[in-house]
């Protein structure tokens, strides 16, 4: 392939602003459940219209049959999932549950679509398409009478009552419901923190970190909230006026956004550079504090980690919600490496390493016996043997349907599960080691035998504090190292084009990049490596992309991939270095 094209603009020192907000469009008629059966031909397109509000995302209509992403189903609609089976879902929306297989998943780029005309069908969603444009409608609800409790162990419970589904909107901590409200339930929901604004037929609430339940017979939407964390009124300051960021650009911190040209496309970089020696902000894993299981925005784990600046991590799985690579975290392996991925590891204070990282590990017993682990902490499923700890999270539940282990602890086996007992969960707390067989495997010891755990890492970035894998590793020592299929990534993937994040190195400072299409889908993964290299790095590791793609700036979401805030399994964050009396 020839080298890219020369830079065309560069723009230096533009603040990382958020993209405009789309103005809601009128609410429909309401329409009844069912409506007109969908075309049986084939469309597909990369624009949604939700009630007249437009954002870009990915759908394909076939054999009368609507594809959406799970992304699409849980914040732009209000539909919750939950696993139901190896690698399957249940999906619920106001009383309507739809369970979905794995042979009813498919891929629209690098995210997981599942069918949803009889879910949306159900709820009288209205179903159209032209031009590239999906169209979906759901009359505006109205709102009946809002209820509120303390639930007591920290948290508060917000009813909704209402005449009819709604669509509900989330991102950043606040909700976008297809509502229609009057002065005193304005003045009730103010009351409770929760900053509403009513317009169009659209009623904005700052939910915080709520967790978000709809049900029916009566319509309800129910909002479980932490008192400790309840919305404040006040919007964060936008970043540009953030006092902290400019305390810091004025140490070395650099924020930058330039636009290159890729063959026919432009692409918009926007781009965070620090030497970690001068500007005093430490980078750190951010992961969930509740384990290894489950997702959250960017900004929600920006929060969580007090992190000044973020950006997305690794890959996961978004059906199961189980991380898929390397996160490492003062020095305890909160997930392993697999497949011999890129990965980067590093101490505070300092410029990462970067390489292709695995683990090494077996158990052996007192004959000197050596068994091989395959994984740790890590949604990654293959035959053989797997081991979990605390930091797993406060339980292991079994991910396929045929796991027996044993529980290892003071350096003895402490209980044995047969198949099939492990469903139940298996309560782990520090120090434990839970040794899971898979595909056939089983595991030969008894309660009061001893083992002994042998780790060794393949490269010495993984003997540092933290450790972050992606892959495929970009640059390394100023070469273009680019090998997915030796790091395990289908020949799909390698020549996708799509928004990119990546962490890299010039040799004197750390930059956190983000990549998207200014007029198409993004770049690939060749060009990505040939323009971080024209950029002047020598050192580029490939994190997870697409919608996963995120850029926090001092707790606004300024980068999202394909235009919606799609939830993350971790990410990289920027922490403010404590000052020192």
């Amino acid at each position: 392939m020839a080298p890219l094209p020369a830079l065309v603009a560069l723009l230096p020192g533009i603040p990382l602003l958020p993209p405009p907000a789309l103005e809601p469009g009128p609410p429909a008629a309401r329409s009844q459940p069912g409506g007109q059966p969908l075309p049986q031909g084939r469309a597909q397109g990369e624009w949604l219209e939700i009630n007249g509000w437009r954002q870009r995302a990915r759908w394909r209509l076939e054999g009368g049959e609507l594809w959406l992403p799970l992304e699409v189903l849980d914040g732009q609609l209000g539909v919750s999932r939950s696993p139901a089976g190896a690698d399957g879902l249940e999906l619920e929306w106001f009383g309507v549950r739809v369970l979905v297989p794995p042979g009813q998943q498919r891929s629209l780029d690098d995210e997981v679509a599942v069918p949803t005309t009889r879910l949306l069908r159900a709820l009288g969603v209205s179903i159209a398409h032209r031009q590239g444009t999906l169209q979906l409608a759901l009359p505006a609800a109205e709102l009946l009478a809002i209820r509120s409790r303390d639930q007591g162990l920290g948290l508060r419970r917000v009813v909704l009552d209402l005449a009819a589904p709604a669509l509900v909107r989330s991102g950043d901590g606040r909700l976008q419901l297809a509502i229609r409200t009057n002065a005193e339930q304005l003045r009730q929901l103010r009351d409770l923190g929760l900053d509403p604004s009513d317009s169009n037929g659209w009623l904005n609430l700052r939910a915080g970190e709520a967790r978000r339940l709809s049900l029916a017979s009566p319509w309800r939407l129910v909002l479980d909230q932490p008192l400790d964390t309840a919305p404040k009124a006040a919007e964060p300051p936008r970043p540009q006026r953030d006092p902290r960021l400019v305390a810091l650009q004025a140490q070395g911190l650099q924020l930058q956004r330039q636009i290159v040209r890729s063959g026919d496309q432009q692409l918009l970089i926007n781009s965070v550079q620090l030497d970690p020696r001068q500007v005093p902000l430490e980078l750190r894993p951010l992961q969930r504090p509740s384990g290894m299981q489950g997702l959250s925005s960017l900004p929600q784990l920006a929060r969580q980690g007090q992190a000044l600046i973020a950006i997305n991590g690794g890959y996961f799985n978004r059906v199961n919600r189980l991380p898929l690579g390397a996160v490492r975290h003062q020095g305890r392996w909160l997930s392993g490496p697999i497949l011999n991925r890129g990965a980067m590891g590093w101490a505070p204070g300092e410029l990462p390493r970067f390489d292709r990282l695995s683990l090494e590990e077996s158990v052996e017993d007192s004959q000197g016996q050596r068994w091989p682990i395959g994984s740790v902490n890590s949604g990654y499923v293959q035959k053989g043997l797997a081991r979990y700890t605390a930091d797993w999270g406060p339980s292991y539940q079994p991910i396929t349907g045929t796991e027996m282990g044993v529980l290892v602890r003071g350096g003895r086996v402490e209980q044995r599960y047969e198949l099939g007992e492990l469903g139940g969960g298996v309560p782990l707390v520090a120090g434990d080691l839970l040794i899971v067989a898979r595909g056939g495997s089983s595991v030969p010891w008894q309660p009061g035998e001893g083992l002994s755990l042998r780790s060794r890492a393949s490269s010495p970035l993984g003997l540092k504090p933290h450790v972050m894998g992606g892959g495929p590793l970009l640059l390394q020592d100023g070469r273009v190292v680019l090998h997915g299929s030796a790091e395990g990534f289908t020949p799909g993937f390698l020549q996708q084009a799509a928004p990119r994040t990546v962490v890299g190195s010039d040799g004197r400072q750390l930059w956190l990049i983000t990549i998207q299409g200014v007029n198409g889908p993004g770049p690939t993964l060749w060009d990505t490596a040939q323009l971080l290299r024209q950029q002047g790095l020598v050192d580029a590791l490939n994190l997870d992309g697409g919608s996963s793609t995120g850029l926090v700036v001092a707790d606004v979401q300024t980068v999202m991939g394909r235009g919606v805030a799609a939830a993350v399994h971790n990410g990289l964050g920027l922490v403010p270095r404590p000052q020192r009396p």
